[in-house]
């Protein structure tokens, strides 16, 4: 595990004794000192004395927590790395770990085979790190845990440790995702933990403004600038300067918008609608998408330079179907929302439910699962929602996964020069007919927003 020459230490601390001689085991290689601990303030002791290169810590300590040990050391000690342990690290344990540092965050369900890897990786990472006297900078961030992502997924925790890490800069993000997915949760989460959390976090959807209204949205219009702009309007950019800008279906924005956003994007300056005066605002960016944008710059959709602009860094938010560990945790926590939003009786989901829940293949994601519940809590009979209170859209005796595979062998099938798109609207106008012209009730059922619904019309 470790090199031989010089001796590498790794410092252990948790309450459980059992663990430390778990790990103590677990880890054992020739040329590393292990040393163990059972509570925070002995380690920090530690660590004054004797050079640590690892720590591994559980983030419920006494008499401080693992956040605050890994502060504290750093202030003395800013090369030693820290690997966090819990049971159910919750969002803004990850996030805020992360900024502070943390090379990573493990579920303790997860050690026997994720400790060793993880150190190995941070004790390489401090023997470079020696080598060549490199000192890494302490930033800390705060947080008051205003934004909250349900999942405890390692899918879901890696979003969190990316947007721990990009919170701290200004950098563009491009968060990509299926509709559904949460992307406008994880582009509030990047503001919320940022510097810029006290200032304006404002979001557009690029795909629900006609085209000659979005230019006007994003960078303002003078009096007179266009038919019923009846006084001085200030854009978007204006608005969130100093804050972030969230653009939501970036895809879909037209060419000529695209290329005033670049300018942006380069320089920091604008100009309104009907002005000549150019204008600067500091806004960060965070897009987000549920095409494929590098698909789309090749087919000439959208332009080249633009996405390397915004894809500075990329989130990519897993679909509800590949953390389906996920799904129980998300239905009770919209069960609890619902429940005391509409003031009814607690309600809880039986094990059959949660098992039905859990292998519908979900194409609306968290958005479908949302309404699901919330349809089941409508019309279901008794506190305790059962398999028949759970109303899914596949079709009955097919798994979810066959239907998928059954329609994308369809969509192959389909002439290319426009068969893909006349199966789409055709679909989406039968289900039009299904909820009475309701486009809105339609599109929920889609599990796509009203503006990709008219898309597929």
């Amino acid at each position: 595990m470790a090199k031989e020459s010089p001796q590498q230490t790794i410092l252990l601390v948790d309450q459980d004794h059992d663990f430390l001689e778990w790990a103590t085991k677990h880890l054992k290689a020739k040329g590393l000192n292990i040393l163990r601990c059972d509570q925070a303030d002995k380690a920090l002791k530690v660590v004054a004395k004797t050079p640590v290169d690892v720590v591994v810590a559980d983030l419920n300590l006494q008499p401080f927590e693992g956040l605050d040990l890994l502060s504290k050391t750093r202030e003395t000690s800013p090369n030693t790395l820290f690997v966090l342990t819990t049971g159910f690290p919750s969002t803004g344990q990850i996030i805020e770990a992360t900024q502070k540092g943390a090379h990573d965050v493990l579920r303790k369900e997860a050690l026997s085979f994720e400790l060793r890897p993880v150190v190995e990786s941070a004790l390489q990472i401090a023997e470079d790190r020696r080598s060549v006297g490199e000192i890494e900078e302490i930033q800390e961030a705060r947080n008051d845990g205003r934004i909250k992502i349900i999942g405890m997924s390692r899918a879901l925790q890696d979003v969190f440790k990316v947007v721990g890490r990009v919170a701290r800069s200004d950098a563009p993000v491009l968060v990509s995702g299926e509709s559904g997915t949460g992307k406008e949760l994880v582009a509030k989460a990047v503001h919320e933990y940022s510097p810029r959390r006290k200032q304006e976090f404002l979001a557009i959807n690029c795909g629900a403004i006609p085209e000659n209204l979005l230019e006007s949205e994003l960078f303002g219009h003078e009096k007179g600038a266009f038919t019923g702009a009846i006084a001085r309007r200030p854009g978007r950019f204006e608005q969130a300067d100093g804050g972030t800008l969230f653009l939501d279906e970036i895809g879909e924005m037209p060419a000529s918008v695209q290329v005033k956003l670049l300018r942006v994007l380069q320089d920091g300056t604008f100009s309104r609608v009907g002005s000549n005066e150019t204008m600067t605002a500091d806004a960060r960016i965070v897009a987000a998408t549920n095409r494929n944008l590098a698909e789309e710059v090749a087919k000439g959709n959208f332009r080249e330079d633009l996405y390397y602009r915004l894809n500075v860094v990329e989130i990519r938010l897993p679909a509800l179907r590949e953390r389906p560990e996920d799904i129980p945790l998300l239905a009770e926590f919209f069960l609890q929302r619902i429940t005391r939003k509409n003031g009814m009786a607690r309600i809880r989901l039986s094990a059959e439910a949660i098992g039905i829940l859990q292998h519908h293949d979900w194409p609306g994601n968290v958005r479908e699962l949302e309404n699901t519940i919330s349809r089941a809590c409508a019309l279901a009979s008794s506190n305790v929602l059962l398999p028949a209170d759970i109303n899914l859209t596949t079709a009955p005796g097919r798994p979810a996964g066959e239907v998928r595979a059954a329609v994308d062998t369809l969509l192959d099938a389909l002439p290319r020069d426009g068969g893909q798109n006349w199966l789409r609207s055709e679909f989406a106008g039968r289900l039009l007919e299904r909820h009475d012209g309701d486009i809105k009730s339609a599109a929920t059922a889609l599990g796509v927003s009203a503006a990709e619904f008219k898309r597929w019309l």
